[in-house]
């Protein structure tokens, strides 16, 4: 079979790269405190789609800096109350998606809530007002201000708030909330269990935003991860910041953030990815100490997996 980074047997071993700050720590309890102080402000507004099982509400709320977030809500009309809920992150560059792939899970009993990531494809605002690059460059946003000016740390923000607010809804069962998402939205899942470590599952598929020095070495700062190259390109041609530039990238790496997470973690990855590299994605699933299992793909890369679809709801469903 070919390869495209390391043998299975050293993915198992490997522990990422990228250097993590020394005030890692209490960055993200800043942080976290930052998102508590926020009056989420938070609006339900009936959407136009409806189906006869289900509410299907858009979601906003307000979370830090003032932007406001958007996600689509649906909750089953009948079944046990309270009941588990899911979380769905999307991919870069994409949205929450449309209402029929939640209604699948909204029959089960369980409720869905897939959030728009700010300056995305989706509704919510990114106010962000930063120096340098905001053609594209969601990973550097930020990166010339100060490190809680970065892009990434409001998104994951974002996806833990909303765990907090999905966790207070009277209908759902704070012990059974589960998180969910591909690729960037993997990354998220694996944030919002680390900064919400009451997330109790957690399936997330090749993610992304984990151990950017790897990515950069392995010469595949291209896609999902161009912003790295672009940055060095205008910003540090020569190179003379990539030590402060890769530090200060490790506040957003979720390697990092991976310890924190409690739930339990069903991770899939596809071999050949040269958009997320599987070492990167290892990086961050070797150090998860909750129950972990992941799914192995051989010849697949960052593409549709099947059957992984039908081994998330089994997942979730055992909750049922």
């Amino acid at each position: 079979m070919p390869q495209i980074d390391l043998p299975l047997e050293k993915l198992f071993a490997y522990e990422g790269i990228s250097p993590k700050p020394a005030d890692f720590d209490e960055y993200w309890e800043r942080a976290i405190a930052e998102m508590r102080s926020v009056d989420p402000q938070i609006e339900l507004v009936p959407a136009q789609f409806q189906v006869p099982f289900a509410e299907c509400f858009h979601l906003f709320f307000t979370g830090v800096r003032g932007a406001r977030i958007h996600a689509k809500y649906i909750r089953p009309k009948e079944g046990k109350k309270p009941h588990p809920a899911i979380l769905q992150f999307h991919g870069l560059s994409m949205d929450s998606g449309d209402w029929q792939d939640k209604v699948a899970y909204a029959a089960l009993g369980v409720s869905v809530i897939s959030m728009d990531c700010r300056g995305q494809g989706g509704l919510s605002e990114d106010v962000g007002a930063v120096k340098g690059n905001t053609l594209r460059g969601h990973i550097i946003r930020g990166i010339d201000n100060h490190p809680d000016d970065l892009l990434y740390r409001h998104m994951f923000l974002d996806a833990a708030q909303l765990a907090g607010i999905v966790m207070e809804m009277p209908e759902v069962d704070p012990a059974r909330v589960a998180a969910i998402g591909i690729s960037q939205g993997g990354g998220l899942t694996l944030a919002c269990g680390a900064l919400e470590p009451r997330i109790a599952k957690l399936a997330p598929v090749y993610p992304f935003l984990s151990d950017y020095l790897r990515v950069w070495e392995m010469d595949l700062d291209v896609g999902a991860y161009e912003d790295l190259r672009t940055y060095f390109r205008k910003f540090d041609p020569q190179h003379k910041r990539k030590n402060e530039v890769f530090e200060k990238l490790g506040y957003i790496d979720v390697q990092h953030l991976a310890p924190r997470i409690k739930g339990e973690v069903m991770m899939a990855t596809g071999l050949m990815d040269t958009v997320t590299p599987p070492s990167t994605q290892f990086a961050a699933y070797n150090k998860i100490a909750s129950p972990k299992r992941v799914e192995i793909y051989p010849d697949f890369a960052h593409e549709w997996l099947p059957g992984f679809a039908d081994m998330t709801m089994t997942f979730i469903a055992e909750w049922l």
